[in-house]
């Protein structure tokens, strides 16, 4: 019997979210109102895989910028699994990220493949995952002002992203902190901006990214007031390598839940990772 071949095209807004549910699916727990941010940063860069007009595979290859695209949401159904159109899918998101670094945030069990296809480890995360303590972080020193992240400069906001992230991602940026439910703070003192992180209401419980921070004190501000507006249970990405992260996040009684890796096809961006105390999203960097 020959296996019939999927179409392969760009996924609407609506078909984004219908990822956003099989990514939770999947138990990566996406916010709930990400979908329009994604596809604000990249309307061309969300691709379905269909047979006979029905959805059976998803991927992401958004590019963020000249030079820089990311790899995420791939996604077959499970019933269609092991019969080649992952691979159909992953040809189509390389081919469109073609000349450009590409990052992804690679799940232990497929690792090994990315590899195979000429990604390299650069780092591993993790997911940590608590109910919301903030009181465990302590006090705030009184010289960190604390305000609405809309209250900023969002070119302020955009060049203290950039020290984090590959390129300056302004249309991912600006729609993610107007995202509905999010809460975004930022923190200052008389020398400028030191920090800001977002909160977003998930599909079980809430999540914090970006968490990007000058210093652990103003990181520790940040994190502490946006578990504030929690109820329950928060997680949050971030670097292994970048200590005081991990330690922040255990302050707060979070706990590894589960473990992914940075890898690139191409020479890896220079970061300042330790500006990074959370990433925004495993499905777009």
């Amino acid at each position: 019997m020959i296996r019939p071949e999927a179409v392969i095209r760009p996924a609407s807004l609506d078909e984004v979210r219908m990822m956003g549910e099989w990514a939770a699916e999947e138990g990566w727990n996406p916010g709930l109102a990400d979908a329009a941010a994604y596809f604000a940063t990249d309307p061309q860069g969300f691709l379905i895989a269909e047979l006979a007009d029905v959805p059976i595979g998803c991927i992401s290859a958004v590019k963020h910028g000249p030079g820089f695209g990311f790899i995420g949401f791939y996604i077959i159904r499970s019933a269609l699994r092991g019969q080649g159109f992952g691979m159909a899918l992953w040809k189509e998101a390389i081919a469109r990220l073609d000349g450009c670094v590409i990052g992804l945030d690679g799940v232990v069990a497929q690792q090994a493949n990315y590899a195979k296809s000429g990604f390299s480890l650069a780092w591993k995360n993790a997911r940590f995952c608590g109910d919301a303590q903030p009181q465990a972080l302590g006090a705030r020193t009184p010289d960190l002002e604390l305000s609405l992240a809309s209250e900023m400069l969002f070119d302020e906001l955009l060049e203290l992203d950039a020290t984090a992230f590959p390129v300056r991602r302004a249309a991912f940026l600006r729609a993610w902190l107007e995202a509905e439910g999010a809460v975004s703070l930022a923190c200052r003192d008389e020398t400028g901006l030191r920090a800001f992180g977002t909160i977003r209401p998930a599909h079980a419980g809430w999540r914090i990214g970006p968490l990007i921070a000058k210093d652990g004190q103003a990181a520790r501000a940040v994190f502490s007031a946006l578990l504030g507006h929690a109820d329950g249970q928060v997680s949050i990405d971030l670097s292994l390598s970048h200590g005081d992260a991990v330690a922040m996040a255990e302050e707060a009684g979070m706990r590894i839940v589960f473990e992914t890796a940075r890898m690139y096809l191409g020479a890896p961006p220079t970061l300042a990772l330790e500006h990074q105390y959370g990433i925004a999203s495993f499905e777009l960097g």
